[in-house]
C-alpha cells in the first residue's frame, strides 16, 4: 500500500503586491504544505524561497517548516500584507502580540524572532538596522524533567512492539528520538555494542552504547528488516534517502543493505522534499503516542515526553557514579556546562544536601 502526500496549490507571494491581491494564507502549523513540496522550476514564491534558503544552509525539515509557519503568521496577522512591505513597528507589534495576547512562552517568541530575522536577511535581502533592535524575549532556565528508575520501568511495561524497543533504546543509549529513528544498519554495531550517531544536533557525529539487554531484540529487528529489504528489492522499491550528494556520487547506494533505516515505516510513503516514493524511517508520531499513553497508564504525574528518557539516562548515570565527562561524550554536548544541569536533579550534591530535619530525626 502506498501513501501519497497531497499538496494543495501554493500561495503566490513572490514580489510585494496589494493586500487585496494576496491569496488567503493558512496559519496553522499542520497546514504548512508548501515547504513539503519539491521546488518547481518556475519562479519560486515566497514560501519556496524560504525553503530554498533553509536547504542551502542544511537546516532540518522541521526548522524549514517552522520558518515558513512564522512568515505566514506574520503576513496573516497584518491582513495578508506581504512581509516586504512591513517595517520595524509592524514586526515588533506581531512579536508583542505573541508575548502579551497569545501568552506564548519565551522560547516560542525567540523562535518567531529568529524566523523573521532569517526571512528579512536571507530571503528578502533586507538586512535593515531595526532587525537588531527587536526586543528579544528573556526566559529563565528550566530544570529537565527526570523519571526515576521505577517510573522508567513502569513506562516500558505499558508499551510493546517496536515503539517499546525504541523507547528502551533511547533510555539505554541517551540518543534523541530522531537520532534513533534515522539510525541506519551500517551505524549499528552489535558485536562492539556501539551505535554511531551521524549528524546529530549541530551536525556532529558521536558514538554511544548499545545496552546488553537490547542486543537480541535489535538482532531480531535486523532480521525482519532484511526480509523487508529483500521484498523491496524484488519490487524495485529498495531505494532509501541518502545524505547530501551521496546519491549523485553513488546512485545505487540507496538500494544497498547498509544504508537502510533500522526502524522503517510499514508502508511506502512520499518523500516530503523530493516527492520520491520509498520506504522511509518510522514516523516519530508513533513513538510519541506510545510514550504519552504509557505515561498515562503508569499514573505518572510528571510532564514526561520522549526526550525525558534522555534526561533520565544522563541523571541515572551520574547517580551510578560515572564521571560527568563520560556522560558529556555519550550525550554529545560540546560544553560540559550543558551536562552540568543534570547535577541539579541528583539525589546528592550541593543542591540536594541532607536536610537538617532528617539529620535530627536520625
Amino acid at each position: 500500500m502506498t501513501h501519497q502526500v497531497m499538496y494543495p496549490g501554493s500561495n503566490a507571494m513572490d514580489t510585494p503586491a496589494p493586500a487585496d491581491s494576496v491569496p488567503v494564507i493558512t496559519t496553522g502549523l499542520a497546514q504548512i504544505h508548501d515547504t513539503a513540496r519539491p521546488v518547481s522550476t518556475s519562479a519560486p514564491n515566497l514560501w519556496d524561497r524560504i525553503a530554498i534558503a533553509c536547504r542551502a544552509r542544511h537546516f532540518s525539515l522541521s526548522t524549514e517548516r517552522s520558518y515558513v509557519h512564522w512568515a505566514k503568521r506574520l503576513a496573516a496577522w497584518h491582513g495578508r500584507v506581504h512581509p516586504a512591505k512591513l517595517g520595524a513597528d509592524d514586526v515588533q507589534a506581531f512579536l508583542n502580540h505573541l508575548a502579551v495576547e497569545k501568552r506564548c512562552a519565551p522560547s516560542t517568541c525567540k523562535q518567531a524572532l529568529c524566523a523573521l530575522q532569517f526571512l528579512y536577511r536571507h530571503v528578502l535581502g533586507s538586512d535593515l538596522p531595526w532587525l537588531n533592535d527587536l526586543a528579544r524575549p528573556r526566559g529563565q532556565p528550566r530544570l529537565p524533567v527526570v523519571l526515576s528508575v521505577r517510573e522508567v520501568q513502569a513506562v516500558l511495561a505499558h508499551t510493546s512492539g517496536t515503539p517499546r524497543l525504541i523507547l528502551a533504546l533511547l533510555y539505554g543509549s541517551g540518543m534523541r528520538m530522531m537520532e534513533a529513528l534515522r539510525l541506519r544498519v551500517k551505524d549499528l554495531d552489535l558485536e562492539r555494542r556501539t551505535i554511531t550517531v551521524r549528524e546529530g544536533k549541530g551536525g556532529k557525529d558521536r558514538t554511544t552504547m548499545v545496552p546488553e539487554s537490547l542486543v537480541q531484540p535489535l538482532h531480531d529487528v535486523l532480521q525482519h528488516r532484511r526480509r523487508l529489504h529483500d521484498i523491496d528489492r524484488a519490487r524495485g522499491m529498495a531505494d532509501v534517502e541518502l545524505p547530501h550528494a551521496m546519491e549523485a556520487k553513488s546512485p545505487r547506494a540507496g538500494q544497498q543493505w547498509p544504508w537502510q533505516f533500522v526502524f522503517c515505516s510499514p508502508d511506502y510513503a512520499t518523500c516530503p522534499r523530493t516527492g520520491a516514493i520509498r520506504r522511509h524511517h518510522l514516523h516519530e508520531v508513533n513513538v510519541q503516542r506510545a510514550m504519552r499513553r504509557a505515561v498515562q497508564l503508569a499514573g505518572i504525574q510528571k510532564r514526561a515526553t520522549v526526550h525525558t528518557l534522555r534526561h533520565s539516562f544522563a541523571t541515572h548515570l551520574l547517580e551510578a557514579g560515572y564521571d560527568i565527562r563520560t556522560v558529556q561524550e555519550l550525550l554529545g554536548h560540546s560544553d560540559v556546562s550543558t551536562t552540568m544541569v543534570y547535577t541539579h536533579v541528583l539525589n546528592r550534591g550541593s543542591h540536594a544536601a541532607l536536610s537538617p530535619l532528617d539529620r535530627l530525626s536520625a
